[in-house]
């Protein structure tokens, strides 16, 4: 029994394991069920561990297979309330799956915990789930020598400590404001990257910028303009650092292969720079400070400060072509070469100095928001143990 408190009396909170509270626990379907030939660009989305983000579950490059394939597979769908769990390598990594989610299937690596409602609260659970010393047990209890490796058995026999059903709720609610205020921030980063991505086609891709009118073309270039490849304005670079150098309370972004930063006590990189995963899911970044860089990933930093945004959405401009031709057969990876052939339209000054003002402007927006949700996560997580520890009372 844990001791906990409600209002001005103490409350005791009954450990369980979360099999006791669970529907069903279940595996992905194994390699068998879902060949590589399955996936698609189009169809129902298929959810794998990389896709599970800061306790949610990523769009950004999640597979997908055709519809015909969904009703073999219909055990694995995932269902609103679901906790979806990386079953290989990072095994403490969750993700709380919503109504958005519900009818997409449960990938190979992952595993599906489906809460009891009368039992638990799914998103209390899923709260219990994310507590340091949680994640902690989860990891010491995963099976195998070189990558840890969750069953159902393990999941199963994870300790939750649950006060009443009302103090669930409540205090579900309260770490989930702060959730809701983190996605709704990721939200409006988004529409600004769109934003950005908009003013960059118009003006570089289809050439409608300003006083495009008047210009004349030569050989398909604007009359002032250069076309140059991405190693004349930058140097093309690689992190030294291996991903075990990543430690939880580093000071420093630590930019791996995957969506998110993870955290690095050092740095080695202290520039305005284009951060491209060299290989998995080919994110582009823009960051300016100090960070470090994982050995698989592109930093560009380019030789004149005013030719970061234009690097940046060069870059992004050319991902789906990068993919396309990317080598590997199993884990696929960019190599210096492929980059180097990546084009760069340079306007004049006039046009590129405009161009910076409302690059800039968008930039500094979505640095601001994203301050905010640092802040947001940090107050989070440090609130999450106390509650679900029963240290403060709700």
């Amino acid at each position: 029994m844990v001791l906990g408190f409600e209002g001005d009396g103490a409350v005791e909170w009954e450990t369980v394991r979360l099999g006791d509270v669970a529907q069903n626990i279940q595996t992905g379907p194994f390699g068998s069920q879902l060949h590589q030939a399955d996936y698609s660009d189009e169809g129902i989305p298929v959810v794998m561990p990389k896709d599970l983000v800061g306790g949610h579950i990523s769009e950004t490059s999640i597979a997908r297979v055709p519809e015909e394939h969904v009703n073999r597979l219909s055990r694995h769908k995932i269902e609103n309330g679901d906790i979806i769990y990386s079953r290989r390598g990072d095994v403490g990594r969750c993700a709380f799956s919503t109504k958005r989610e519900a009818g997409w299937l449960c990938g190979t690596g992952c595993l599906r915990v489906t809460i009891e409602p009368s039992k638990a609260s799914p998103k209390f659970i899923f709260y219990q789930l994310q507590k340091p010393d949680t994640v902690g047990w989860v990891e010491n209890h995963a099976v195998g020598s070189t990558m840890l490796n969750l069953n159902t058995s393990i999941l199963g026999n994870i300790p939750v400590a649950l006060p009443p059903l009302s103090t669930q709720n409540r205090i579900a609610s309260i770490l989930s404001a702060y959730d809701n205020l983190i996605e709704n921030n990721k939200k409006q980063i988004k529409l600004l990257e769109e934003a950005a991505q908009r003013l960059y086609k118009e003006w570089f891709v289809d050439f409608r910028f300003p006083g495009h009118e008047g210009v004349k073309f030569v050989d398909g270039v604007p009359e002032g303009w250069e076309r140059v490849g991405l190693g004349e304005i930058t140097p093309i670079l690689t992190g030294k650092k291996d991903a075990n150098f990543g430690t939880p309370n580093g000071h420093y972004p630590f930019f791996t292969c995957a969506q998110e930063p993870i955290r690095a006590a050092s740095h080695s990189f202290d520039c305005d720079a284009v951060i491209l995963a060299g290989n998995g899911e080919f994110n582009v970044k823009i960051y300016r400070g100090k960070f470090e860089a994982y050995q698989r990933t592109y930093v560009f930093s380019p030789y004149k400060k005013e030719h970061l945004y234009l690097l940046y959405h060069a870059v992004r401009d050319n991902m789906r072509q990068l993919f396309q031709g990317a080598s590997g057969s199993t884990i696929k990876f960019l190599t210096k070469h492929m980059l180097e052939d990546i084009l760069v339209y340079v306007p004049a000054p006039d046009l590129m100095k405009k161009y910076n003002q409302q690059s800039e402007a968008i930039q500094r927006k979505m640095e601001c928001i994203k301050q905010l949700n640092n802040d947001a996560q940090e107050a989070r997580d440090r609130l999450l143990p106390k509650l679900m520890s029963g240290e403060i009372g709700v």
